[in-house]
């Protein structure tokens, strides 16, 4: 009875036969390249298939992680906030480097406060919102005329910041921040990009050096911030402060009063 060819067992090859049958297909296959073993402490991941080093976008997980929720993803805006296309470098530093943004909830008026992220941060997010596109670069401020700044500042700015800078309530519950804490860098930004109802001041209307002239200005009132002729009194104005020198000078002589009064009955 002859057996079927299922039933044929082959004899299994020698180990040494087995080595030559498998380098023959090797060879036949024609080259192939093999990965090196891995260090200890590498990736067992291909190169090819790692990022390179050193080309990552620094400001896109930060983007992401805290301003894409409201802004969106390339920047686009929703329904929680406007759209970052167009609106620059300048925008985004002064925003960020104030501490306006971002913001946990929609707000009428964000306030300024420290900021979130680090310089290097800000900086990152800067050229990753850049990346979507337009808008006004950061400021270069160079040294500004005082006597030019003065002039521009009381035109422009003192109706609603204040002729001392301190701010002012505007209308709909907003307020003109005092400028005391504003760097020379973000009082340039602000002039260029009109945060919130400031309006824009481009270069049609204030050429560079008008921007220095006023930021040089707006220093210089925070450096005279600590008034020299005594408590500023939260700068009420100079009614509230004599009304309050009167009160206290009346205080005074009814109290000499009434030491005289003892004396005089001892």
């Amino acid at each position: 009875m002859r057996r079927s060819r299922a039933a044929i067992r082959r004899p299994a090859l020698h180990p040494y036969r087995a080595l030559a049958v498998g380098t023959v297909l090797l060879l036949a296959a024609g080259p192939v390249a093999l990965a090196p073993a891995p260090r200890p402490g590498e990736s067992a991941t291909p190169a090819a298939f790692a990022p390179p080093a050193g080309t990552g976008d620094r400001g896109a997980p930060l983007y992401l992680e805290h301003c894409a929720s409201c802004h969106g993803e390339q920047g686009q805006g929703t329904q929680r906030g406007p759209s970052l296309i167009g609106v620059g470098p300048a925008s985004v530093d002064f925003q960020v480097s104030t501490g306006r943004m971002p913001v946990s909830q929609e707000v009428q008026q964000p306030q300024r406060r420290e900021p979130a992220f680090s310089a290097d941060d800000i900086a990152a997010l800067v050229d990753h919102v850049d990346s979507f596109g337009g808008g006004p670069q950061i400021p270069q401020v160079s040294a500004g005329n005082l006597t030019s700044g003065r002039q521009i500042f009381a035109a422009n700015c003192a109706p609603c910041h204040g002729a001392t800078g301190s701010g002012a309530a505007l209308t709909n519950g907003r307020s003109a921040p005092p400028l005391y804490d504003a760097t020379a860098t973000q009082v340039a930004e602000a002039v260029r990009v009109g945060p919130g109802l400031m309006p824009v001041f481009p270069g049609q209307v204030l050429d560079d050096q008008q921007v220095n002239d006023v930021t040089a200005y707006v220093q210089r009132l925070r450096s005279e911030r600590l008034d020299r002729g005594g408590n500023p009194l939260g700068r009420l104005g100079p009614l509230a402060e004599g009304l309050v020198a009167w009160l206290a000078v009346l205080a005074l002589l009814v109290a000499a009063a009434r030491w005289l009064g003892r004396r005089a009955g001892d």
